[in-house]
């Protein structure tokens, strides 16, 4: 039987992206999203978590990100969860779970309303008419 690794998350970016590029050349781009959830706890009084999310884009929709999405920002992130490992100098072994993006939908006023993977960006339209909106 076939597993499933998705992740569906809608946030507000914690930091700019940050843009970097692989010895081969491929673009990358990290950054933070901020996911609210609000609840009425047992004692009936209303209650706000934030989880943090650790996001990584590749190739155009990297640089696609990186150009129009900044600190602040709402966004829609789509992808697969990943964790990697690496030795510290101390000689201790860390650990960083990460959203793998596979679509991230700019969802606020922007030029760019949204890229999936290898999308090619339709810059220019109006993304305040519905009619423009690709969702």
């Amino acid at each position: 039987m076939a597993g499933l690794n998705k992740v569906m998350i809608i946030g507000n970016l914690g930091r700019d992206p940050e843009m970097r590029f692989t010895a081969n050349g491929s673009p990358v781009a990290n950054f933070t999203v901020a996911v609210n959830r609000n609840y009425t706890g047992s004692d009936g009084e209303r209650h706000e978590e934030t989880e943090w999310f650790n996001v990584v884009a590749w190739n155009k929709l990297a640089e696609l990100s990186n150009q129009y999405l900044a600190k602040g920002r709402l966004a829609y992130i789509e992808g697969r969860l990943q964790t990697r490992s690496w030795q510290g100098q101390d000689g201790q072994k860390h650990y960083r779970t990460e959203v793998v993006a596979t679509d991230v939908r700019f969802l606020d006023r922007q030029t760019v309303p949204f890229a999936g993977e290898g999308a090619e960006a339709e810059v220019g339209g109006d993304p305040t008419n519905p009619d423009d909106l690709p969702f």
